[in-house]
């Protein structure tokens, strides 16, 4: 009776993806996949957890009262399935594209010519950067599983995801190659400028390539407690899928490019975000499984591959705003300017099962620029400082001992107190929600005013002020 709801999901997902030729195609078969994949997924985590542990991929969860051994390393297994279902995904992607009315005999009496076509005509380039991507999410998960097996330092590591985004690079360069940014018009005002853009040439390259090295780096900074990794990457597949929502609703851009972008990357997401689905599961509070390296670094090479893909970086950076504040607050401990313990992870206390923030503990004087930098954050509510008295030969003077480390999570416990774990990766990924939805209603309407111009229509400055 338990398998009657899944065998029931298993034929609508069935369904889904069969129906091929529905109007709704092919978001359709995307939503047909990512049930397969997450029913996939719920079968194949818990079936092979046991076997991870036999292997020694396994870790003690801390933030437990009995620290039990859990499984680690498993973000791999959503991952081979995503990208198996990828695979089959392809003629489902483009099945128009396909599929022709013929009377037998070779003869082909209906569908597309390739010879007279205009603009209907197999889209070699669309296929070529969805292989593209799939290729690099391949390298990814490779190097993300090398990271889990042999713990790859940091140093190392870093720049491992520039060398997985080279396919995608490449192919952007033969298809789109475009590499000017919109110049905002007060800036043009200010400067006199004529040019409506500035073309960066190869380092636009760069930053594609910085994009592809901190999404995956980011999620695996902002991690260490239970439904973390997996939280904050279905919040960002869903920010996006509402970023592409606005693209693929109104009539008016059904025959755009941008339409046909978004597209793409609304299938490349709904598979993801299935997958993802069944492995925050057994991640979340009370977690029974580890998500691994392997997970942090495809989930973001999944938002890298859509953003630059579908030519929308600069907005996917908006949804990685939470990410790239903990970056940036992280840069003191992560640079070496104040010591950084090897775990950052909030401090669990055993007596009440709740979380506080944990501390760096300095064994000797800090620099006074750095005190004083410390204590401005301390008046500003984003550290906190624990101070003592220190003796020297001109009497006693006040010096910092410790402070909170310099992290998202720690942040929030210093903002809202002590938390359970759970209730923190809640609070965590509600603030990523809500960051991200004022930050996707900014892009579409700021964008206009700064710019004169955005991609929908329906926000273009030259309607707005004509209302």
């Amino acid at each position: 009776m338990q398998q009657l709801p899944k065998v029931g999901l298993l034929a609508v997902s069935m369904a889904l993806i069969c129906h091929t030729y529905s109007p709704l195609q092919p978001i359709q078969s995307s939503i047909g996949f990512a049930i397969l994949g997450y029913l996939l997924s719920d079968y194949l985590i818990p079936a092979t957890a046991p076997y991870f542990i036999k292997i020694g991929l396994f870790g003690k969860d801390l933030s437990k009262k009995d620290k039990p051994v859990i499984p680690e390393t498993i973000g791999i297994i959503p991952a081979v399935v995503y990208l198996f279902i990828m695979f089959s995904f392809i003629p489902f992607m483009f099945f128009k594209f396909l599929v022709v009315d013929t009377s037998g005999g070779g003869s082909r009496d209906t569908g597309v010519d390739l010879e007279t076509a205009d603009s209907n005509y197999f889209p070699h380039n669309k296929l070529s950067s969805y292989l593209s991507g799939v290729l690099s999410l391949e390298s990814m998960v490779l190097l993300g599983l090398l990271d889990d097996l042999f713990d790859i330092r940091w140093r190392h590591k870093f720049f491992l995801p520039a060398i997985a985004a080279i396919p995608l690079l490449i192919v952007y360069y033969v298809d789109f190659g475009v590499t000017h940014i919109l110049i905002p018009t007060f800036i043009k005002n200010i400067f006199g400028f004529e040019a409506v853009s500035i073309d960066l040439g190869a380092l636009y390259y760069g930053y594609m390539g910085a994009v592809a090295i901190f999404c995956p780096n980011s999620i695996n900074i902002l991690a260490g407690i239970n439904g973390l990794e997996v939280g904050q990457s279905v919040v960002l597949a869903v920010l996006l899928l509402l970023n592409d929502f606005c693209y693929l609703i109104p009539a008016s851009l059904r025959s755009t490019p941008a339409y046909e972008t978004h597209l793409m990357s609304t299938c490349i997401l709904v598979p993801f975000l299935g997958v993802s689905l069944s492995l925050l599961k057994f991640n979340w509070y009370p977690a029974k499984v580890f998500v691994g390296d392997t997970f942090c670094y495809f989930s973001g090479m999944v938002f890298a591959f859509v953003g630059i893909s579908g030519h929308f970086s600069k907005t996917l950076l908006l949804f990685f705003l939470p990410q790239i504040f903990n970056f940036v607050y992280s840069i003191p401990q992560l640079f070496g300017l104040v010591e950084c313990p090897r775990h950052r992870l909030p401090r669990f206390n055993q007596e009440d099962n709740m979380m506080y923030p944990s501390h760096a503990v300095f064994k000797k004087r800090l620099p006074k620029l750095i005190e004083k930098g410390m204590l401005i954050l301390e008046a500003l509510g984003l550290l906190e400082v624990v101070e003592e008295e220190m003796k020297n030969d001109n009497g006693t003077e006040i010096v910092i001992k410790e402070c909170s480390n310099f992290t998202l999570i720690n942040l929030v416990l210093v903002w809202f107190g002590p938390m359970r774990e759970d209730k923190l990766c809640f609070v965590i990924l509600l603030l990523q929600f809500s960051i991200g939805l004022i930050s996707l209603v900014a892009r579409h309407t700021i964008a206009a005013l700064l710019f004169g111009y955005d991609n929908l229509s329906i926000f273009n400055l030259s309607i707005l002020s004509s209302n």
